[in-house]
């Protein structure tokens, strides 16, 4: 593996084959009830005011609680195969227990397979995959009248990842079928403008066994000073940097991985100086050193899966807000890896592989509060809910699947 700089921008489509297609409850009785014995004895003295102020902060911070224990869920899927959905799925999540309850679906958006959400919280945006692909808006609404704001074109196919600038003013998405990363205007309601830029990657040239460049993901570095783009085809991460002002790419550098690794995704340490790549063709994990002053990437020697021999497909790879752990999809192998982050993040030390109790596990997510890490089951059609131990980063199942129909992404907030 090597990692070199070059400067120059490309611009321009090509096409290519499609893709791989309630406590609360009670202590509000409780309280009621304790507001009719007061309003029945008819005290209306300092002690009887001082009870019910009491009361009163009891209740709101109950409710308080409540509603900080239910997230939203929003799912992922295909729409356009047998047995996939009709949009993307809705749901509600308890983050104490995991317990999942649908609550509908969101039609209009096809095969949305990837959600991200805008800073704001106001926004989601999913990719469309197909063999026009395309990136939908959603403005998001608290009483689940959600609206879709439009599509745009995303100049690929197959576009299968998407993320948001931290700016909140460009939408970056990756055409695995065409092998390029395309960016979009964020307009003040959420809406996308017409896309600014679209770079294929055309160099190097692609790895063995492939015909082509894939480019599967694409996000931006800690400090929002580069934006990096993983390309499976090309055994290459690609670095760029986004002209704010025009919305348009530049490349810096890429750094080569093994030949025919298939690197399919990447996250950052917390401290922004590592990033570990997972590789989805040669079952491995490799750990990155980043200079954010170059963008520059230089990997590291691959690291096994704990997954046997064969190919398990890894998958998405995700990193605690502290640093301490990560977690990697395996797909063939149906399970989640744990690893232990050492050396400030220079290290990764295989811990174990737990079942993940679904069928090609495709996708990673933590709740916001990272008590619960939640697996999309793609061939199951299911969502599985693991509780994270805060000390250890064991993961422990808290329930039975959620049925979810071609579960490809699962996005709680």
């Amino acid at each position: 593996m090597n990692s070199g700089a070059e400067p120059g921008t490309g611009t321009g489509s090509r096409g290519g084959p499609g893709r791989r297609r309630f406590i609360g409850a009670l202590v509000g009785a409780a309280t009621a009830g304790a507001l009719a014995s007061t309003s029945a004895c008819g005290s209306s003295g300092p002690a009887s005011r001082e009870r019910a102020e009491l009361t009163r902060r009891s209740t709101a911070s109950s409710a308080s609680h409540q509603r900080r224990r239910e997230g939203q869920l929003f799912l992922g899927t295909y729409t356009s195969q047998e047995g996939g959905g009709q949009g993307i799925g809705l749901a509600t999540y308890d983050d104490m227990t995991g317990r999942i309850k649908g609550t509908g679906t969101l039609d209009g958006v096809p095969d949305p397979s990837y959600l991200a959400l805008h800073p704001s919280g106001r926004t989601l945006y999913a990719v469309n995959e197909r063999e026009k692909g395309g990136v939908t808006a959603v403005a998001l609404s608290p009483d689940g009248e959600h609206d879709v704001l439009g599509t745009r074109d995303t100049g690929g196919n197959g576009p299968c990842h998407l993320s948001v600038h931290p700016s909140g003013r460009w939408l970056l998405s990756a055409n695995y079928g065409s092998g390029s990363v395309a960016v979009h205007p964020v307009e003040a309601s959420g809406a996308l403008g017409e896309r600014t830029d679209l770079v294929t990657h055309s160099s190097p040239p692609p790895g063995p066994g492939q015909q082509g460049p894939h480019a599967h993901q694409i996000v931006t570095s800690p400090d929002g000073r580069h934006v990096l783009a993983v390309d499976l085809g090309n055994d290459t991460v690609y670095t760029y940097r986004l002209d704010e002002k025009a919305g348009r790419l530049r490349r810096v550098s890429y750094a080569r991985m093994r030949p025919g690794a298939g690197p399919r995704h990447l996250t950052f340490h917390p401290s922004g100086r590592f990033a570990y790549v997972a590789d989805e063709l040669d079952n491995t994990v490799v750990v990155c050193a980043y200079d954010p002053a170059t963008g520059r990437l230089s990997p590291g020697e691959p690291q096994s899966t704990g997954t046997g021999e064969g190919t398990s497909y890894p998958a998405q790879i995700v990193v605690t807000r502290e640093g301490r752990f990560a977690f990697l999809a395996n797909r063939g192998h149906n399970s989640i890896t744990r690893y232990a982050i050492e050396g400030d993040g220079a290290r990764l030390r295989l811990l174990d592989t737990v079942p993940v109790g679904g069928d090609f596990p495709r996708q990673l997510a933590f709740s916001p509060s990272q008590r619960l890490l939640f697996a999309a089951n793609q061939k199951s059609g299911s969502v599985t809910v693991f509780r994270v131990d805060a000390g250890s980063g064991a993961l422990r199942l808290t329930g039975k699947p959620f049925a979810s129909p071609i579960a490809v992404c699962a996005l709680p907030l």
